[in-house]
């Protein structure tokens, strides 16, 4: 069991940690992206997703501090879902699809987040389960 919940928390956090260096790779593209959506500081908005879940991804790819993975990612998860995949307001069909996917994707990823919770630290295999008590 332990074994498995390892590999999972491998490719969940490198989930994260791949899409929030995209963020910084592909910063002039995605902050136009955002900025069509109407957010404010498109670029600034970009980078502190990116950093967010950078922070999130390796938390939990680590099993450091997973509190603090699993608030950062709760964080971006419900700060980017409505803005940006507000199937909601769009009325072109095809786009009104894409986003509702993209929202649902994003409400099973939080659900998923926020499961880890119930985990009992520290986590096997983790970084805080090698650190000695007390320190």
């Amino acid at each position: 069991m332990a074994g498995a919940f390892l590999i999972g928390r491998l490719i969940f956090g490198a989930f994260f940690i791949y899409n929030g260096v995209n963020h910084f790779l592909s910063l002039a593209m995605m902050t136009q992206f955002v900025a069509a959506k109407g957010v404010p500081a498109p670029s600034v908005a970009v980078a502190v997703t990116g950093a967010l879940i950078i922070f999130g991804g390796l938390s939990i790819l680590l099993g450091w501090r997973p509190e603090l993975g699993i608030a950062a990612i709760v964080v971006f998860l419900l700060g980017v879902s409505f803005p940006m995949h507000n199937f909601w307001a769009e009325s072109d069909p095809t786009q009104r699809m894409n986003d509702m996917g993209n929202f649902m994707k994003n409400m099973a990823i939080l659900g998923a987040t926020l499961m880890l919770v119930a985990i009992p630290q520290p986590w096997p295999y983790s970084v805080e389960a090698r650190r000695p008590v007390g320190v």
